[in-house]
Formats: C-alpha cells, sequence, structure tokens
C-alpha cells in the first residue's frame, strides 16, 4: 500500500498517519472513504488536525472523528487551493454562533464528524429556515442542531418533510406545536416514518389511546414515538395487562404518563406495583387516576411518605394528596411538620 500511495504523491500523508497512531487497516479505510486524501500533504493534515485540537476536541478522540469523516483533513484543498481558514474556520464559526455552552461546537463534531463537511450555505442554512418556518424559536435552532449534529446530512424533502406531515397528520398542524416536538426531541428525526413511527402510533390506538392522547404523547415525551413496538413498547403493554389493568385503564395511564410504556418492567414498573398492592393496601386501579404515581422515585419518596403517613392516623388518603406536593406541604398537610 505504501508504494502506491508514495506513487500517488501520499507519503507525508501515510507518515502523518502513523505518527498519530493509526494503524495500516485504519489507514487503508480511510484512503477507501476518501480519495481526496491522496492529495493531502503532511502539513495541510497537520493544520487541520491542529485547528480541531484548539476548538476544543480532545486530542483521544481525534483519531475516531478523522476516522469517521477523513474528509475533514482535506478541507480547503480542493481546485483553488484555499487554506484552512478559507473553508474549515468559517464553517466552525458559524456553528459557534448556534450555541450557548463552552465546547458544544466541539461536542458536536465528535459526535457527528461529517457535520464540517456539509455547506453552510447549501446544507445549514436552508435547514434553518426550514425549521424557523415550523415555529422553532431561534434560541432553540442551535440547540437543535448540535444536539443531533446529524441533522444537517438529511434531505429536507425526502426526509424532513415526511416527519412533518406525520406529525401533522396527528393533528399538530397548529401553534407551532410540530416545532415543539421538534426541539423537545430532535432525534425523532432520524427515524422512519413508515418503518417506525406510523407503526408505534397505530400500536397506540390499537388499545384505545385517543387522537389527544397521542398528540399528548408526542407533544410532552415524543421519545415513546420512537421506540420499538415489539421490543419495547409491547412487553411494557403486556405486563400491565397482567399486572390487573384493562385495555382502557392503560390507554389512561399512557395519557397520563407516557413514559410506562419504556420503563423498565423490573427496574421500574414491578416493584412500584408490588408496593402499592402488597405493602401499602391499595386498589391497583387507584394508579389510572394518578399515572404520575411511576415518576416518582419508590425509595426516596413513596417508600419514605408511606412510612410517615403511618405515623399518623390519617386512613383515606389519596395517592396524588400524598405525592403531589413537595416535602414541606406533604408533612404541613399530614401533621407532621
Amino acid at each position: 500500500m505504501e508504494t502506491s500511495t508514495t506513487q500517488n504523491g501520499s507519503s507525508g500523508i501515510m507518515w502523518f498517519f502513523r505518527d498519530k497512531g493509526f494503524d495500516d487497516k485504519s489507514i487503508s479505510e480511510m484512503f477507501k472513504k476518501c480519495k481526496r486524501l491522496e492529495n493531502v500533504n503532511r502539513e495541510s493534515a497537520s493544520e487541520n488536525w491542529a485547528y480541531l485540537e484548539s476548538i476544543g476536541i480532545q486530542e483521544r478522540k481525534l483519531p475516531s472523528v478523522v476516522s469517521k469523516c477523513p474528509k475533514i483533513l482535506t478541507l480547503g484543498l480542493h481546485e483553488h487551493y484555499a487554506t484552512v481558514h478559507e473553508k474549515l474556520v468559517p464553517t466552525v464559526e458559524c456553528l459557534a454562533t448556534l450555541g450557548t455552552k463552552p465546547l458544544e461546537v466541539a461536542s458536536a463534531i465528535a459526535k457527528f464528524p461529517h457535520i464540517l463537511s456539509h455547506s453552510v450555505e447549501e446544507k445549514l442554512c436552508p435547514l434553518l429556515a426550514f425549521f424557523e418556518a415550523l415555529g422553532v424559536p431561534q434560541k432553540q435552532l442551535g440547540k437543535m442542531i448540535l444536539l443531533n449534529p446529524r441533522l444537517i446530512s438529511y434531505s429536507i424533502d425526502t426526509k424532513l418533510k415526511d416527519i412533518v406531515d406525520f406529525l401533522a397528520d396527528l393533528g399538530l398542524a397548529r401553534d407551532g406545536m410540530i416545532g415543539k416536538v421538534l426541539v423537545k426531541n430532535p432525534f425523532i428525526m432520524g427515524y422512519s416514518v413508515d418503518k417506525r413511527l406510523r407503526h408505534t402510533a397505530e400500536f397506540l390506538k390499537s388499545f384505545g389511546l385517543t387522537e389527544q392522547g397521542i398528540q399528548t404523547v408526542a407533544i410532552h415525551f415524543p421519545e415513546v414515538l420512537c421506540r420499538d413496538v415489539d421490543k419495547i413498547l409491547r412487553p411494557n403493554f403486556d405486563f400491565l395487562k397482567r399486572s390487573g389493568f384493562e385495555d382502557g385503564q392503560i390507554a389512561a395511564l399512557v395519557t397520563g404518563y407516557p413514559p410506562i410504556l419504556i420503563k423498565s418492567i423490573h427496574n421500574s414498573l414491578e416493584p412500584r406495583i408490588k408496593f402499592l398492592v402488597e405493602v401499602m393496601g391499595r386498589r391497583i386501579d387507584e394508579v389510572t387516576d394518578y399515572p404520575d404515581f411511576f415518576r416518582h422515585g419508590l425509595k426516596k419518596k413513596v417508600e419514605r411518605r408511606h412510612k410517615l403517613l403511618k405515623q399518623t392516623t390519617t386512613t383515606d388518603c389519596s395517592l396524588s394528596e400524598m405525592l403531589d406536593c413537595n416535602q414541606k406541604k406533604f408533612l404541613l398537610k399530614f401533621g407532621l411538620a
């Protein structure tokens, strides 16, 4: 391989990679990913590498960043022989205007190095305009893109518009609701409408979730729509059925607290239901009226407050009265202060 690359004038970049700790297999893979590496000299590669380190990408992460997107080392080395400051730096500076926290841009590049290989004018600007048209506040635009930098690689026409149309079909095409969903969980845009999102929505409808209920899920916990029905949602549904809930009750639970369908059965749902019935002596259907029961910490809140209530004369107290207040109000309410 060295002979071949030397003939192409790239022996310098070969030594650069070896100096940085890359083995021959990794180097070969990078050359396959990016043919332009053959025209990169050692000095240019070193300059780009040093610049990436200067903006906050940790030295130990740089080999991974470059392996994923070796094109980074060629930026600015196109047909006009532009320097790093004419290509790479402006892109980073543009991304920096989207961030509000130190090292946000470095973190985004480390997650998805290809963000630097996309044109600001051709990809980033149209993407920002697309989200603005959906009602995404300007201060949230950067948060979305830097949290999920892969967004810049998605086609607006063949990918993002499909997501928007799907959310509109759920009844969210008003008051900027679609934009709010995308801000809440930018990763939803990475999923296929046909293979994942629509399948999930149909599953939710199958046990009685209303259109308004599905909208509640989408607005407050869009990550539920992203989960695999057969691997996660259905097993949780089946567990709730085995625990004694009817379909309508499960629909009420999901509407009231959507994460009940993605919480761990072993670590979250089962211990709470067991404590509710066996220790607290309550009926299982009480949580239908207060789905947030599953939100509260079992040991830190539910068990502790149950023990405190046993010290009082209180015999009839709803779950919401017991849990839906801070500790100070709880103590005052039940004469424990």
